[in-house]
């Protein structure tokens, strides 16, 4: 039972680490809070959903059209969005604010286009139970922390070993010197939105199949656990988000089965208040020093 309850665990905090991966990689380059990351993972999900059932059954091109229109939701949500306001050199609550009306616009026009109910989603990944001693295992699971392993290892292998990824860490560490050196800035920061985007969409589409559901509050909620999931790991650090994501999707799973389910959300902000106060700058951050 334990062993099972640990697996559902590590199955959505390995969701919740994807999210937290772009949440993370955006507030690196830009030091911007984005609320619109878990609408757009809802949309994601959502996409996915409307496409599949428009081209009845054809899962892997509806997966891959929801893939590339978030993320050209994530490059517009940056071009349009943002890019004016860093012109106009705008101070960091502005893009905050910006990006949370561009979560609740995502938010009514999914309500507007599929309603507030919640709607059954298809679980194309389920291909039975497998027995592991005396644990059984869904093979939805074991697909969905195959999938989320890959894309972790491989944004970290494009983030510390690509010329893109020393462009975005050169970015983030400071955007005039990057210009200096003949880095596109407003390229990379749009990338970084669209790499994001594409992440917290196959999150959605993810945790929709393992569900089997979808409805119109899941953006909220997930948003809120990103948030304490890169809060946990330290906010910035794309390891860090991962093992933040992976332990809130465990303790979360843990505590709805041997407390109350009803307590689930509630565990994501209990880690978030507690890491502030214990150590504010996460279990991998480190403590800036300002020299004069």
């Amino acid at each position: 039972m334990l062993l099972e309850q640990i697996l559902n665990g590590l199955t959505i905090g390995s969701t919740y680490a994807l999210v937290a991966i772009g949440f993370s990689m955006v507030f690196g380059v830009l030091e911007l809070v984005n609320f619109a990351n878990g609408s757009v993972y809802m949309l994601g999900g959502y996409i996915t959903l409307m496409v599949y059932l428009g081209l009845e059954g054809h899962f892997l091109l509806a997966f891959t059209i929801s893939i590339i229109a978030t993320g050209a939701v994530g490059f517009c949500l940056d071009r349009f969005g943002l890019r004016r306001l860093r012109i106009k050199k705008a101070p960091k609550l502005t893009g905050l604010i910006t990006t949370m009306g561009i979560a609740t616009v995502i938010d009514n026009v999914i309500l507007l286009f599929f309603g507030s109910q919640t709607k059954p989603y298809p679980n194309i990944i389920d291909f039975g139970k497998i027995k592991i001693g005396n644990t059984t295992v869904n093979s939805s699971q074991l697909i969905i922390l195959a999938v989320a392993l890959v894309l972790m290892v491989l944004l970290s292998a494009v983030t510390y070993k690509t010329k893109f990824g020393k462009a975005m860490r050169c970015t983030a560490q400071n955007a005039d010197a990057a210009k200096l050196m003949g880095i596109n800035v407003n390229l990379i920061i749009s990338l970084t939105f669209v790499i994001a985007s594409m992440l917290a969409s196959i999150a959605g589409t993810l945790v929709g199949m393992y569900y089997q559901s979808i409805d119109i509050n899941t953006g909220f909620a997930v948003g809120m656990k990103t948030m304490a999931s890169a809060v946990l790991g330290g906010v910035g650090i794309l390891p860090g988000a991962m093992v933040g994501g992976l332990l809130v999707g465990l303790f979360e799973t843990l505590g709805a089965s041997y407390i109350s389910s009803g307590y689930r959300d509630a565990i994501a902000f209990a880690i978030l208040i507690l890491v502030i106060l214990i150590k504010p700058a996460g279990l991998f951050g480190r403590k800036k020093i300002n020299k004069v």
